[in-house]
């Protein structure tokens, strides 16, 4: 049975109800088939069907990665879709599945940096999100970490307190003083004072342990 009129647009639907149900049953059911027709139907279908189509792909990455993970492939070509919402939706996909896929997102660092760096915001967001999963694994830490560092000198004020707060999770004590150095060095850009707070109080944790 086709999962296509079960999408939101196919009920007539604006809000993302259907979708985050359709995407909570396809994970219970661990249903390969419905991701596969979802991962097709983003190149065959509409643009709002495509729309849902990742809205639910995601929302079962998030659920039941190893579902999503075999159409990695297809997730990286949405990078550079000139559809917006197909992008952040294919790298909060990413990001989902890099835990079960470690080995194969690494191939793609190149591409997935690339795409946050031209990417929105939640593209940004979810770039570092594929990053520190990777950094927490060994065989990735020193160049994630080093992404990481760099993703950190170059935020925009309003995600660097977010982007430090997961970064110094997965951070080794052998780049702690780089670490805290980039953020020294960028607490008098912050506009807000807010922000500033959120990021000396990350400082004083850091140098507590």
């Amino acid at each position: 049975m086709s999962i296509i009129p079960l999408l939101a647009i196919s009920l007539g639907r604006r809000d993302e109800g259907p979708n985050i149900e359709l995407a909570e049953q396809i994970a219970s059911a661990n249903n390969k088939a419905a991701v596969e027709e979802l991962a097709t139907a983003l190149h065959t279908g509409s643009k709002k069907m495509a729309s849902d189509c990742i809205k639910v792909l995601y929302e079962v990455a998030d659920r039941k990665p190893e579902l999503v993970a075999p159409h990695l492939d297809v997730l990286l070509k949405l990078l550079t879709s000139k559809d917006n919402r197909l992008v952040w939706g294919a790298m909060t996909a990413i990001h989902g599945i890099t835990s079960v896929v470690p080995n194969k997102v690494h191939k793609h660092l190149n591409e997935i940096m690339l795409a946050a760096d031209a990417g929105s915001v939640i593209t940004k967001d979810h770039a570092v999100g594929v990053l520190t999963t990777l950094a927490a694994d060994k065989k990735y830490q020193e160049e994630a970490i080093a992404l990481l560092l760099a993703q950190l000198e170059n935020a925009a004020g309003n995600q660097l307190g977010m982007y430090a707060e997961q970064i110094a999770v997965v951070l080794p004590a052998t780049y702690k003083d780089a670490f805290i150095n980039i953020l020294n060095i960028r607490i008098p850009s912050l506009e807000k004072d807010s922000q500033k707070s959120r990021i000396n109080k990350l400082l004083k944790k850091l140098q507590k342990n």
